[in-house]
């Protein structure tokens, strides 16, 4: 496999180069890039996977991307069980089609991990202290499948990211929920895009960072703790509010001291605004608009959500006063 050779020559550290002295838990720093991926059409989803070490649990500390967005819309780091096809590199977007010469399959066979997530040529990520991504080994990360969307055909290609790892146990496990909608944005009109989901699993989740992602008509997007008083008044706690059209990156919380348990609620929103005569769908393509927060987590030991996706069918249809029945709503920006 071109791009990610490195990863591969050592089969002893099936993660590449990231644990080659465990005694001394020495952070190593490897590549998994695209080997040379060559996009024949517009809006291609392409992804290529690597395998990790099953005998021994990785903590994956830091993210450096080799990308720019002349080239790649955007990319994406998943974990998963089994990557969604055994193909060097395959088409895995669900809604679009990258041409007949790539597999279509989908990134993960099973449940995927949002791992790390890059646009609008942002920085480099470093997670807080004594946290990592828990991979390999016995958890249910065991393979790492890098996507990139490509919004127009080019040449061979290597975007991907550099990865810092530890064999070092932490004390605090990070995972990523994705919150994200449907709908439509009407032509000439400014829209909200919003949904709102209750923790209902036993969990203890301390938000450190967040990222935003909209297409070219958003412009704020921002998620909040949700918790009714005693005198029925929603109380509304903002985690991270940002204008999608900046870098891409994943930005400090507003409030590292925000603890989410089992009860809370979680909202998300997103504000459009469309000047065009024509109405846009929440889509994956480029000429579509998407309407996606990722709020990054830690929590003490690995119990993390298991389910971690938080999906509403968006405007017209969801709006958090009628359908969720919430109250005191921030104002939209």
């Amino acid at each position: 496999m071109q791009g990610a050779a490195s990863l591969m020559d050592n089969m002893l550290a099936p993660l590449g180069c990231l644990l080659l002295a465990s005694l001394t838990y020495a952070n190593e720093i490897t590549e998994l890039r695209m080997p040379g991926a060559e996009p024949v059409l517009n809006d291609s989803y392409l992804c290529t996977s690597l395998p990790l070490d099953i005998n021994t649990e990785h903590y994956l500390l830091s993210f450096k991307p080799f990308a720019t967005m002349q080239k790649a819309h955007h990319m994406l780091l998943f974990g998963c069980d089994e990557p969604g096809s055994d193909e060097a590199i395959w088409d895995c977007g669900e809604m679009t089609n990258a041409g007949p010469s790539f597999e279509r399959a989908p990134t993960c066979k099973n449940k995927p991990n949002i791992l790390y997530a890059w646009g609008r040529d942002a920085p480099e990520l470093h997670l807080p202290e004594g946290v990592g991504f828990k991979v390999g080994g016995e958890s249910d990360i065991r393979y790492l499948v890098l996507q990139v969307h490509y919004m127009k055909k080019l040449g061979p290609d290597y975007s991907g990211v550099a990865i810092e790892s530890t064999v070092e146990p932490m004390e605090k496990t990070a995972s990523t929920l994705l919150m994200v909608t449907g709908g439509v944005l009407p032509a000439n009109k400014k829209e909200t895009f919003e949904t709102a989901c209750i923790v209902d699993e036993d969990v203890e989740m301390h938000p450190f960072a967040f990222r935003t992602h909209t297409h070219r008509h958003g412009t704020s997007v921002a998620a909040w703790v949700v918790r009714e008083q005693p005198d029925g008044t929603d109380k509304w706690q903002l985690i991270g509010e940002r204008n999608p059209l900046l870098p891409q990156m994943f930005a400090p919380a507003n409030n590292t001291n925000i603890v989410i348990r089992q009860g809370d609620m979680i909202a998300s929103r997103c504000v459009m605004v469309n000047k065009e005569n024509k109405a846009f769908i929440m889509g994956n393509t480029g000429e579509d608009e998407m309407c996606n927060y990722y709020l990054m987590y830690w929590v003490y030991g690995d119990n993390v959500l298991k389910d971690n996706t938080c999906y509403s069918p968006g405007a017209p249809e969801y709006h958090w006063a009628t359908e969720a029945g919430l109250n005191n709503l921030p104002p939209a920006k």
